[in-house]
């Protein structure tokens, strides 16, 4: 998995966690389910990051 790679994908899943844990607090849905789907874009980026290393 590249250096860059790696990092966008954990910074997704942080800011992503963020968004959401925070916004869910605050009673604001449509903005958690934003920070969601950040969050999991962040994962589904390692996961392809991580079968590229494995074919390759």
């Amino acid at each position: 998995m590249s250096g860059t790679e790696k990092a966008k994908a954990r910074m997704e899943q942080i800011a992503g966690k963020a968004v959401r844990k925070s916004a869910h607090a605050l009673g604001k849905e449509g903005l958690a389910a934003k920070g969601a789907a950040l969050e999991s874009r962040g994962k589904a980026r390692e996961v392809k990051e991580k079968a590229k290393d494995g074919l390759g």
